[in-house]
């Protein structure tokens, strides 16, 4: 496996429309995304001991952060609006090889800074309601 530059690694916000339609949150600087699985423990006394958990079980879900400078007003309305509305929206998360996942997120936080000789800036918080699609893009 090669390595990857992190600029290939993007947040779009899908718009509503079906087919859904997505665009990149502009001026991102980091974006992270976390895959989360919860265990089912089934122990018992004749498992000599050792933890014993049940595959396949239990929650699974995808968070999401990403930070830098709304470059683009409609992506920054869309995003706020969600966040104000606790609105699910379509969201994807694309990675420099072409590999994505997509799904449905709630914005768990919006956060603004900035510095008086500084740009804006923002940092948001996603998580996924309900099942996460992942598509193999193939190296590019």
């Amino acid at each position: 496996m090669t390595a990857e530059s992190g600029a290939g690694f993007l947040l779009k916000a899908g718009d509503g429309s079906s087919p859904e339609n997505y665009t990149t949150l502009a001026g991102l600087r980091s974006t992270s995304m976390t895959v989360n699985a919860g265990s089912v423990d089934i122990t018992h006394k004749g498992s000599g001991g050792w933890r014993e958990l049940l595959g396949r079980a239990g929650v699974r879900s995808l968070s999401v952060s990403a930070a830098g400078v709304f470059m683009d007003a409609s992506a920054e309305t869309r995003v706020r609006q969600n966040a104000l509305d606790g609105r699910l929206a379509s969201y994807q998360l694309v990675f420099a090889n072409g590999d994505s996942f997509e799904g449905r997120f709630l914005v768990t936080a919006l956060a603004y800074a900035g510095d008086h000789d500084g740009e804006r800036s923002y940092t948001v918080q996603l998580e996924s309601s309900g099942p996460v699609a992942f598509s193999a893009g193939g190296a590019p």
